[in-house]
């Protein structure tokens, strides 16, 4: 059963850091359950404190999220509609991965000028709140991606430091 939940909570903290840049997933929160799957096996002594602080962590990252491009987007003068924009502009960069890495970049800039010119900004207005939408964009996602990545460090010294009890075959 240790093995299934360290398989288990492994595959989380993965799904977790693709969810650091799909907004469908919560990506933190992934990687916590894993997390708390590997403390739930019998190899790994529980330590409720470090999964309280990793669980804050995870839920002030993911109230952040929302707050963040929001921040952003008004900051500069942006409206829902770019963030509605970079989000989609996201998703294209996802299901059309012609321009590689580089398309994370630019597609939700583009869908947040688009979402922006759509709900008639001027080309000035639309282009600075679209600058802004991908900042916040931008800093909410890289927040997440450095929380998942730290729990996937987190999950992986865990585990190595308790790989005798969990893998005896090793020894």
């Amino acid at each position: 059963m240790d093995i299934a939940l360290l398989i288990i909570g492994f595959i989380f903290t993965l799904v977790g850091i693709l969810g650091s840049f799909l907004p469908v997933l919560p990506g933190p929160t992934l990687s916590w359950i894993g997390l708390l799957l590997l403390y739930l096996t019998k190899a790994i002594p529980q330590d409720w404190w470090v999964l309280g602080i990793t669980l804050g962590v995870a839920l002030i990252v993911w109230a952040l999220d929302y707050i963040i491009p929001a921040m952003g987007t008004k900051r500069f003068g942006g409206t829902k509609a770019g963030m509605i924009g970079t989000t989609l502009g996201l998703l294209v960069a996802f299901v059309f991965p012609v321009l590689g890495i580089f398309g994370i970049v630019v597609w939700p800039f583009v869908g947040a000028l688009v979402g922006e010119l759509i709900n008639k900004a001027d080309q000035k207005t639309a282009l600075k709140a679209a600058f802004g939408s991908f900042i916040g964009f931008l800093t909410g996602t890289f927040l997440k991606f450095v929380v998942t990545i730290v729990f996937m460090g987190l999950f992986v010294s865990k585990a190595w430091e308790y790989k005798g009890v969990l893998f005896p075959f090793f020894n």
